[in-house]
């Protein structure tokens, strides 16, 4: 805890942040200076609630990038990390210069301090040191940042401790005796002054997010970063109050002299009320030398714990596929990001040197358009906690204020506070710096630096994020668009993406029709994310349907989809240097498959990996998770699949989910408990169910994608299908005939008379010859009319082209002539043979 609330402290630099922004607050507010520095703590505080909730559910490097992405999509989270780069790259330009300038300073070389060139040479050295720093490691970086604070501290605490004795012991002309007025907010002129001074004050405490950005190498991740960052805004509300009432009360508000009103001193106070302090005497050089010592150390150690958020925040966007792959590596021995640690503190000098040569005041500039950066990534992580914990608001008074109000009223406030900066930066006048933009004419120098730097993210955005974009456009297109109605059940189902950069996956959910009203119900999971888990899903998905057509039995379907992924494995190559990764993403699928017949109410179902399964009785309400036989995933070897039956009857809730649906319960089994009690009222229309399981399950983002399939199952009414049993006597078919021919009458089906008599008279008489008895014919009125023919052999029937000259082999052809659809499944048995015909289109059900 001690080193996150350091490392929170340090990277806001107290001792810099007050030396370059008192002036320009006094400015702003005049002597309510004190209470303007402590409002600007109250929207900080907002979103250090925010980065607390978001840590404590997903601790990761990436903090508003990831958080973002997880509640906005890939382009919103991108725009928040590009924000966060931004505001670390402006104020590294503003950081080296200053250190650049006390290093001058301390060794007694003042003229060099106001030299541009030098003072820029000596931060790109300072620059250079901290990212060498920062890549030996974050304990070594730690253990600096320790002394530094320190240091830090204790002159602060000691000059406004001298400068409040000097007020009413010794004071000087400019001395002011502390007043109530300077801490009411209602003294402050204008609202556009409150504005003004608010937003240079919340470049004060910016900086202790760093304590977020390496959770990921703290322990207790979850926990101790959050309250570390919202222990570092309490202990800077104390520390700026005392320090910005001690020297506004030592040097006063005039615009001359050490006042603190005095332009010339806005971007470096002090500096100049440190020798008015503590005097020209031994003990005050002395002092004078470490007060400049701790500014310059102030500095540095800001620009170290600037460069490690950085750093990681790039180096998660590397990881997330929103960077090159590059900027994930991590160093072996130091265990840092090596070149996003590198690249960031490159980026900082090429900044640097590109502010330096068009800036009329690179610190003034800088410490302006920084502005725009932390108000807008800050605003977006506030809006990021309020909707990623929508639908959990209200589950308690501590969620709604501390996962809601709080953090929304903080991005609100940050919304405010960059749409009026960039009003007022604009101004021409504004600044230091005057650019001439095309099409607009002349800018403040402030916007077209921090609003510049924005939209140039805005600009890369779709070519980093076209990846996500492009896979999830393939995942939702090679899922079912809508669940085509079904006799023998109702179907509804919901994919969810993870809320990663890379997030798309390859879970997916089908639906089959089957020959004989059957249908064929199917969830499964390929591994990995990206493009090529939604490609390798495509296939998977098409080969499930292609296998499922061919009426084998779920078990089966598994074996040949298993080597389906053996035969795609294979075919890559074992010599493909970056084959590996895709690979693994065909091998080590998760597939469950079932077969439900509506007639006889059984269903049939095999697995290939542990997906889970939920039933609930429609009579009792009763719901059983049943134990289905173990099958090792898809293309890895394990023991044969098999197939086992289940007993439906009408109205039984069928769940169908893969593992991602149970990622937020403490346990699968926990998981499926709870997902059982939603089903439990299971006369809920499915869609309301799919919703409220999703919403209840996955409350929050999700980091694997997740699906669910909910079917309520039918049987077929018994004047739906007609069934004899048929004597394995050629002379029974003249019986079956006619016997056909009068349930067709009773159906109103007299159309279809002639085709059906010919499609029983000629498989009947075929079962009969070749295979013998028992003979079982059945015929289905449903959308088609379904003729079936099943006898005890297992030799399938080939279609063929018989020659004018052959005396037989003609009669399957007519069949398959004269029907929609015909084929041939497999039962224990022996065999079905089965053909579809369109019902008439006076009937009103005309298939297709």
């Amino acid at each position: 805890m001690f080193s996150s609330v350091v490392i929170g402290l340090a990277s806001t630099a107290p001792a810099y942040s007050i030396a370059a922004t008192l002036g320009i607050i006094v400015a702003a507010v005049g002597p309510q200076a004190p209470v303007v520095t402590m409002l600007s703590f109250v929207p900080m505080l907002l979103i250090a609630y925010a980065f607390r909730e978001l840590n404590a559910s997903n601790a990761d490097c990436g903090t508003t990038f990831t958080w973002a992405t997880r509640a906005f999509g890939p382009r919103t989270g991108w725009m928040g990390g590009w924000g966060l780069i931004v505001a670390n790259i402006i104020v590294m330009a503003n950081l080296a210069v200053l250190a650049g300038a006390y290093s001058f300073r301390l060794v007694g070389l003042d003229d060099l301090a106001e030299n541009r060139l030098w003072t820029t040479v000596a931060g790109i050295a300072w620059i250079a040191v901290m990212t060498v720093v920062c890549y030996v490691g974050i304990e070594f970086s730690a253990a600096i940042q320790r002394v530094l604070l320190c240091m830090e501290v204790v002159m602060l605490i000691l000059f406004s401790i001298a400068a409040l004795i000097r007020v009413y012991t010794n004071p000087p002309a400019t001395a002011l005796h502390v007043s109530a007025s300077w801490f009411d907010p209602f003294e402050v002129p204008s609202a556009k002054a409150l504005t003004s001074g608010i937003l240079a004050g919340v470049f004060i405490y910016w900086g202790w997010d760093s304590a977020v950005s390496v959770n990921e190498e703290t322990v207790d991740s979850t926990r101790i970063p959050g309250r570390a960052a919202v222990m570092s805004t309490v202990i800077l509300l104390a520390m700026y109050a005392l320090v910005s009432t001690a020297a506004q009360a030592f040097a006063g508000v005039g615009s001359s002299g050490i006042g603190l009103g005095n332009a010339g001193n806005s971007d470096d106070v002090l500096s100049g009320l440190g020798k008015a302090v503590f005097g020209n005497q031994d003990t005050g050089l002395v002092l004078l030398r470490l007060l400049i010592l701790m500014v310059l150390t102030s500095a540095l150690a800001s620009a170290q714990t600037t460069i490690l958020p950085l750093a990681r925040t790039v180096f998660s966007m590397a990881v997330h596929k929103a960077l090159p792959s590059q900027f994930a590596r991590i160093h072996r021995r130091f265990l840092t990001p090596t070149w996003s640690t590198i690249g960031m503190g490159a980026a900082s000098i090429a900044f640097l040197v590109l502010l330096t040569s068009f800036s009329g005041d690179v610190l003034v500039d800088s410490i302006d358009s920084v502005g725009l950066a932390i108000t807008f990534h800050y605003g977006l992580t506030g809006f990021a906690c309020l909707w990623y914990y929508r639908k959990i608001l209200r589950r308690s008074p501590n969620d709604l204020v501390f996962k809601g109000v709080l953090p929304g009223l903080g991005g609100l406030m940050m919304l405010l506070l960059f749409v009026y900066a960039v009003f007022v930066y604009a101004a021409p006048g504004y600044g230091a710096t005057t650019v001439d933009v095309p099409l607009i004419g002349p800018t403040g120098g402030v916007v077209v630096v921090g609003l510049g730097a924005l939209l140039i993210g805005l600009v890369l955005m779709p070519l980093v994020t076209r990846g996500h974009t492009a896979a999830l456009r393939l995942q939702r297109s090679l899922l079912p668009r809508h669940l085509p109605p079904q006799t023998a059940l109702d179907a509804a189902g919901r994919y969810l993406p993870a809320d990663s950069g890379s997030g798309v996956g390859g879970d997916w959910f089908d639906v089959i029709p089957l020959s004989g009203t059957r249908v064929g119900l199917v969830v499964g999971d390929v591994l990995g994310h990206g493009l090529h888990a939604a490609a390798a899903m495509g296939r998977l998905r098409t080969g499930v349907r292609v296998l499922a057509r061919l009426d084998l039995a779920p078990d089966e379907v598994l074996t040949r989809l298993h080597d389906l992924v053996e035969q795609t494995a294979h075919e890559r190559g074992p010599d493909r240097v970056h084959a590996r990764s895709h690979t693994d993403e065909a091998r080590g699928v998760t597939c469950l498959y079932a077969v439900y017949d509506p007639v006889s109410g059984q269903c049939s179902l095999a697995r290939a990996g542990p997906l889970p399964l939920v039933v609930v009785d429609a009579r009792t309400g009763a719901t059983d998770s049943p134990e289905l036989p173990p099958g090792p995933p898809l293309g890895v070897v394990g023991p044969p699949y098999e197939s086992t039956e289940l007993q439906l009857v009408p109205g039984s809730l069928v769940a169908l989910l893969t593992d991602g649906l149970l990622q937020s319960a403490d346990s699968s089994a926990a998981g499926l408990r709870q997902l059982a009690h939603l089903l439990a009222e299971a006369r809920r229309p499915l869609e309301e169910l799919c919703d409220q399981a999703v919403a209840t399950l996955l409350p929050g983002a999700v980091d694997e994608d997740a699906t669910l399939l909910l079917v309520r199952t039918r049987m077929l009414d018994r004047n739906q299908f007609a069934q004899w049993e048929v004597a394995p006597d050629p002379a029974a078919v003249g019986s079956l005939r006619t016997t056909v021919s009068k349930q067709l009458d009773d159906w109103g089906l007299h159309e279809l008379s002639f085709t059906t008599e010919l499609v029983v008279s000629e498989l009947a008489t075929n079962a009969i010859r070749y295979v013998g008895g028992p003979i079982q014919v059945r015929l289905i009125r449903d959308r088609t009319l379904i003729c079936e023919v099943s006898d005890t052999g297992h030799t399938t029937p080939n279609l063929r082209h018989a020659a004018s000259d052959d005396e037989g082999g003609r009669g399957l052809f007519i069949i398959a002539q004269m029907t929609h659809l015909w084929g041939t499944r497999y039962t224990a048995t022996g065999k079905i043979i089965w053909t579809e015909q369109l019902l008439p289109a006076a009937d009103g059900q005309q298939s297709s």
